[in-house]
């Protein structure tokens, strides 16, 4: 419950960057958005999240933050020049 809010804020992003990426294409400009699940950093054990726990994705493990860095630097990279508003999901299989 309460999911609501931040299911529709995702989905407004990846509009957004699509929308920019429609705009900004004339000026070779690409936008695209790496979307990643539960990633191993300080926030999965931060106190304050109380009693909810991260689930695992079906991989068996969380996202390593390399993993996130790798996707990132592909879409920086000359070989994703023709890549434009696109969402590349990093989930270990949790959004199967």
């Amino acid at each position: 419950m309460g999911r609501s809010a931040y299911a529709a804020s995702k989905a407004a992003l990846v509009a957004l960057a699509r929308s920019w990426a429609a705009e900004q294409m004339p000026r070779g400009i690409t936008v695209n958005v790496v979307a990643p699940a539960a990633t191993e950093t300080p926030m999965l054990t931060d106190p304050s999240r109380g009693a909810v726990a991260p689930k695992r994705p079906p991989l068996g493990r969380f996202i390593r933050p390399e993993e996130v860095a790798a996707a990132v630097a592909y879409f920086l990279s000359p070989e994703a020049g023709a890549v434009s508003g696109q969402q590349l999901v990093i989930c270990g299989g949790s959004s199967l």
